[in-house]
Parts: C-alpha cells; structure tokens; sequence
C-alpha cells in the first residue's frame, strides 16, 4: 500500500469513527430525540445524524387541534412499525387501536399498548372493547393503585399491555398496572439522576394523607411530610394542598428500600415545601418584639403550658405558672383556638423560642407593657389569688402571671398561728400588703407589715403630740392672768 494509499484509508477511518454508528430501533423501543420538523399530517424526529423517524400529527394536537410540539422540543415515543425495506420507523404514543387479531399478537410480543374502552365491569374485573375485539382486564391489573369504584372507569379510552391471547382470540387478557409500572420506571430511570438532595424539582400532588401529601415528580413519588408542608405547625395538610396542585418542592433525602410489595418503588424520596417557603423566624423582631403586648391564638393545650400562634410559623409558651389560681391543667381555663393577648417576655433565637406573659387588662396591641414597679419597702394592693397552708398568693394590681404574684407568707399574715387561711383569705378578696423582696418568681410580700406600719405611725403621732409644750397664749392673756393673781 502506497503512502497515499496509507493517508485516505487513515482519513476513511477517522471520518468512520466520527460518524454516529446508525441506531437500529425495534417495534416496542422506546426512543427519545429532537423534532426536526413539523407538517401538517406528520412530524418528524430525529434518531441520529443520519436517521430520521415519523409520528402521525394527530397524536400530538391538544385539545384545541393545534401541535403542541415545535422544532427543537425533545420527543420521547415507542416504535409501533418499522419498514426494512425503505427503512422508515413510524413512531406513536403506542400501537393505537388493533385493527386484527394479528395487530394484537404483534403489540403482546413487542410488549406494545394499545387502546380500548372500558364498556363494563363484572366481579372479576373491566370489559374492554378492543374495535371490535373483547378484552378482559383483571381488577387487580386495572390500576397501580387500589380502584374503590371500577364503575368509573366505563366509558373511558384507555391503553394497555396484552398479557395472553387464547382460543385464537377470543380470549384476551389486558393490563393496565403493568403499563402503568413500566411507564413510571422508566420514567424514574430518566429523573432519578436529578433528585439529589437539595435540588428543586416541581411535581404534582396526587394524594393527601393526615401524615403529609404524595408528590408525581414525572413517574416516581415523593412524600412531602406533614412538618415539611410548611412553617405554620398548626395547619392541617388538607388546608395547604390539594390533590392536582403543582408545587415546587426540595429533596430532603433519597433512601433506597426494600419494596413491601411486588411493584413497589424501590427507592424512598423525601421533599420539603417549607424548605423553599421565607423563614417566619427572619422576621422576629417585628412579629415579637420584647416587651411589647401582641395578638394570637391559642393552638395547643400541654401539662406544662398553652401555645400560642402569635403568626404563622411563629408560637411562644404560656407556662402554666403564669395561669391565675391553682390550675391543675391549662385546658380548665383555656380552649383552644382562643384569641389571646400577652406580653413578649423573652425570645431566644437560636432555640426558635418565645416566652409570653398573659398582658393586664385593658392593654392595648403594640404598646409596650408598663407593668408597676415594685420596689422593696413600697405598699400594693392586690387580690388573693390562691391560699395555700404555707401562705397567700396575691396577683398585685395592675399586672398578671408571675412577675407581679407575690407570696404572702404564713408568718406574715398578721393572723394568730391555727387560724384556718382559706376561711380567713377568701378568693378574689382586695388586700394591701409591703414588699419585703423582689424578683423573677421571688416576689415576697408581707401583709402584717402594713398593720404594724400603722400602728407604728400612730403610736409616733401620739408621741408627737404628747410631748409637745402647752402654749402661752397670747400677750393679753398673760396680762390678764397677772392681774387676776394680784387681786
């Protein structure tokens, strides 16, 4: 072989490997490729450099009668005919209506759909007509899922795989689930290599349950838990979505599993719609401000205390301890759902947690709490609020919870030792009493003060005026005085 020779078989032989290997497609393929071009009757896609396949118009026109594809656009399909003379490959959504018994044998060896209409439903399963041939599909192959009323199925155009054909057609048995479970492996095949934790992908709500909502991402489910729905804990998964939604969701986590059942996913997706919605908490200041008196709504009842929403996404803890009165359990004085107003007491961010005070009455929302001072030494008044064998508690006027509930010590009573303190103290009964200590929860008081403050300031007062000098009266007098004691 001659260098020539030697330089244009070289060149033959890198145009060669340049050149895409010409695809060989078979009835029952599925393939996918870009539209090339759009006619009126058919529309043509690409399979490779050199290759070229059709699918007839019809099949793609909406409901409007106009193609709903475009060049360009990326077409997925099954091979239903291929011609190896003028190599021709027609394409469809699937082998169409059967118009022989030999149509039916060519879609059950290619594993090919095709279309019938449901025209009845017996105890074992659906009739379908397949223009002009009976079909019969199982009620367990009718759908992936279970089918609570097969009745409404009759009347609707639907495809499926022939499983059997028997007595030379008379006898046909169809399945839609496996079509149905093919079709979303395949489709989970295509997108599985997209759902990587934190990518967002949009879906389609199919089903809602009390523990969160089902997601169609395009052939594969994922479940949106009831605490990734959204940040308001309080909503009920019905009242955020609906089954036909289209959502946008993120994915938490991709676990693969071992199917409970046969035809089961394989494979477990977590999604999240609260993780794309804004953080309530971003906003804090403004929807908590310390210190200030706000509105909310009171959303659950615990041992230890009442939530409330103060917006959604946002609740803080009425303790308990800041209830009035002896309160075994919120729920004896609280409901839920109840409007409540309170005071921002304490937020800590990190934690996501609000501590709220009940508000005084007659506060105004937004304005700040303007509690009384208490100081050691000053004088209250207040009501009872609780007798216990150890002492009174008394809710200071003009505040409420704990901060202005003091403790009226048994020793600090002014009554005498034995005195039963729940006939002496009546509920609700206006007392005035001294602060002998301060502080969060420490607010000591003592109602024997008061008595011996008084009587220690009328005792003073009688000093006072005993010990002061007679008076001399005036000049005159002392005159007249003199003049008296002469005669």
């Amino acid at each position: 072989m001659t260098d020539q020779d030697k330089s244009f078989a070289e060149l033959f032989e890198r145009e060669a490997d340049a050149t895409p290997a010409r695809r060989s497609v078979q009835v029952g393929d599925r393939v996918r490729g870009p539209v090339v071009q759009v006619g009126r009757d058919q529309v043509f896609i690409a399979l490779d450099a050199k290759r070229q396949a059709y699918m007839e118009a019809v099949e793609l026109r909406g409901p409007d009668g106009e193609i709903t594809v475009k060049v360009g656009d990326e077409l997925e399909a099954l091979v239903v005919e291929v011609d190896h003379r003028s190599g021709e490959v027609k394409l469809g959504r699937s082998a169409g209506k059967p118009s022989s018994l030999a149509a039916l044998e060519e879609a059950l060896g290619a594993g090919l759909p095709i279309e019938g209409k449901v025209t009845g439903v017996n105890r074992g399963g659906l009739e379908v007509d397949l223009h002009g041939a009976r079909g019969f599909c199982p009620i367990s192959q009718a759908d992936n899922r279970y089918v609570a009323d097969p009745a409404a199925l009759v009347g609707r155009a639907l495809e499926f795989l022939v499983t059997e054909i028997r007595d030379g057609g008379k006898d046909i048995v169809l399945s839609r689930r496996r079509l149905l479970e093919r079709t979303a492996r395949e489709a989970a095949d295509r997108i599985m290599g997209d759902l990587t934790p934190g990518a967002v992908v949009s879906g389609t709500v199919t089903s809602v349950r009390d523990f969160g909502a089902f997601v169609d991402l395009g052939g594969i489910e994922g479940l949106v838990p009831a605490s990734q729905l959204s940040f308001d804990r309080s909503a009920r998964v019905e009242e955020l979505v609906s089954p036909g939604d289209s959502v946008r969701v993120q994915v938490q986590r991709v676990e693969h599993v071992k199917p409970k059942r046969p035809g089961d996913s394989a494979v477990k997706i977590t999604l999240s719609l609260k993780a794309l919605a804004a953080d309530p908490w971003d906003a804090i200041d403004s929807v908590a401000p310390l210190g200030r008196i706000v509105a909310g709504t009171i959303t659950r009842l615990t041992d230890f205390g009442a939530f409330v929403q103060l917006a959604p996404g946002v609740e803080g803890l009425l303790h308990i301890s800041e209830l009035p009165g002896k309160v075994d359990h919120p729920s004896s004085i609280l409901r839920q759902g109840q409007p409540l107003t309170v005071v921002v007491r304490g937020v800590d961010r990190e934690a996501k947690r609000i501590a709220l005070v009940p508000a005084p009455d007659g506060s105004v929302v937004g304005t700040a709490s303007t509690a009384p001072q208490l100081v050691i030494g000053g004088m209250v008044h207040g009501l009872v609020d609780r007798v216990e064998s150890y002492g009174v508690f008394v809710q200071v006027d003009g505040t409420k919870g704990r901060a202005g509930r003091g403790l009226v010590p048994a020793s600090e009573l002014g009554v005498s030792r034995g005195t039963d303190l729940r006939k002496h103290f009546k509920l609700g009964a206006s007392v005035t009493a001294k602060v002998l200590e301060t502080g969060e929860g420490k607010l000591k008081l003592s109602i024997r003060a008061v008595k011996e403050d008084a009587e220690r300031a009328q005792y003073d007062d009688y000093r006072e005026k005993s010990a002061a000098p007679a008076k001399l009266g005036t000049l005159a007098d002392l005159l007249k005085k003199h003049v008296d004691r002469d005669e």
